[in-house]
C-alpha cells in the first residue's frame, strides 16, 4: 500500500530562508539553494527558478503563510505580493545551514586571498608573494585588529570606572583634540560571507598596505599614452581657486612656492613612475610607463580633458608583477 504525502507539506530538503524584519513582524520566503546569490548578482533572472514558492510566509517550517492584513501593515496597503518578495529577495538575510556557511565563507576567504596576492608585490624585487604569505599577513592583521578591540573595551570600562569614582559630575568624553581629528587607518578583521570578495580585498589591501605586516605595494599598471605634438608643449590651465588659495599672489616663485603647472608634457610625466620606452611618431608622442593603480584615473582624466581628444590612455597590463 503506497503511503500519500499530504498535498500542502513543504519539504525542506533543499531551501534556503530568505529572512526580512518589517515593522515588527519577522517575514520569509522559500528560496532554492545558490539561486537567491545568483539572482542577487544578476546571473538568474527568471523568479521560477529562485523561489520554490511564490508566497511570503511568517514561518516557512510551519507552512503559516503571512496574512494579507500583516503584508499591508508592514509593506503598504496596495503593494503587489510580487513587489514584496522582490523587496524581501534585494534586502532580506539568507538562511542556510551551518556547513554551506562554512563552506560559502571558505570560498569567499580563498577568492579574498587570490585577489590580494594576484594584486600586491614587494616593492623593492616587484615580485608577487604566494598566497600563503599573504594569509598570514591578513591572520596577523586581524589577530592584531581583535587584540586592539578588546584593549579599547578594557580602556573605556577603566576610564568609565576612575571618572566616576574621582569625579562623579565628569561626563567621561574623552577630549579629543587634534589627534582626534586624524583618519583612523584602515582595518582587517576577517573575511565575512555577507560582503562581496572583491570589496573585501580591497579592504584587504588597504590595511595591508596601511600595516605593512611584510613589505606590500600595489602592482603598477603598465600603460600606453599617446598625445598630439601640437598640444605639448601647451600650458596647463591652473585649477581654479588657485589663485584664491595662494592669496592672488604669481603662483610662479612667489614667496618660495612655486606652483606653476607646467605643460600637458610634464604634467603627464609626473604621473609617470617609470618610464619603459617613448617615442613620436609623424605628428604623435607615444610613451608606455608604469603608474600607480591610484594615479591612473587622474591621469586619464587629465589627459582626456587638457587634450581635448587629441590624447588617449591605453591599459596594458592591469597589474604588472614579476613572479619566482
Amino acid at each position: 500500500m503506497v503511503i500519500q504525502q499530504p498535498s500542502n507539506q513543504i519539504k525542506l530538503t533543499n531551501v534556503s530562508l530568505v529572512r526580512l524584519k518589517k515593522g515588527k513582524k519577522r517575514f520569509e520566503i522559500a528560496c532554492y539553494k545558490n539561486k537567491v546569490l545568483e539572482w542577487r548578482s544578476g546571473i538568474e533572472t527568471d523568479l521560477d527558478n529562485v523561489l520554490q514558492i511564490p508566497s511570503v510566509f511568517l514561518n516557512v517550517s510551519k507552512g503559516q503563510t503571512a496574512p494579507s492584513a500583516e503584508l499591508a501593515k508592514a509593506f503598504g496597503k496596495d503593494t503587489p505580493v510580487d513587489d514584496i518578495i522582490l523587496e524581501i529577495l534585494r534586502k532580506g538575510e539568507m538562511q542556510v545551514g551551518e556547513k554551506e556557511r562554512t563552506a560559502q565563507l571558505e570560498r569567499v576567504h580563498n577568492e579574498v586571498i587570490s585577489i590580494v596576492a594576484s594584486k600586491l608585490v614587494d616593492p623593492r624585487t616587484k615580485r608577487v608573494y604566494t598566497s600563503g604569505m599573504i594569509e598570514k599577513a591578513l591572520d596577523m592583521l586581524s589577530a592584531n585588529a581583535h587584540q586592539q578591540q578588546q584593549q579599547d573595551k578594557d580602556n573605556k570600562k577603566d576610564n568609565n570606572n576612575n571618572n566616576d569614582s574621582n569625579n562623579p559630575s565628569a561626563t567621561g568624553t574623552p577630549a579629543t583634540g587634534e589627534a582626534g581629528e586624524s583618519k583612523p587607518r584602515p582595518t582587517w578583521t576577517g573575511v565575512s560571507a555577507n560582503k562581496s570578495a572583491k570589496s573585501q580585498a580591497l579592504d584587504a589591501m588597504k590595511a595591508l598596505i596601511a600595516h605593512q605586516p611584510i613589505p606590500v605595494a600595489r602592482a603598477r599598471m603598465r600603460l600606453r599614452i599617446t598625445c598630439s605634438t601640437n598640444v605639448l608643449k601647451q600650458a596647463v590651465k591652473a585649477p581654479k581657486g588657485a589663485a584664491a588659495a595662494a592669496g592672488g599672489k604669481d603662483t610662479e616663485g612667489g614667496d618660495g612656492e612655486p606652483k606653476a603647472p607646467g605643460t600637458v608634457k610634464d604634467k603627464i610625466l609626473s604621473f609617470i613612475e617609470q618610464i619603459e620606452n617613448q617615442d613620436v611618431i609623424g605628428s604623435e608622442w607615444e610613451i608606455v610607463g608604469f603608474v600607480e593603480p591610484g594615479a591612473f584615473k587622474g591621469l586619464s582624466d587629465f589627459v582626456g580633458g587638457e587634450t581635448k581628444g587629441q590624447g588617449r590612455v591605453e591599459v596594458l597590463d592591469m597589474a604588472v608583477t614579476h613572479e619566482e
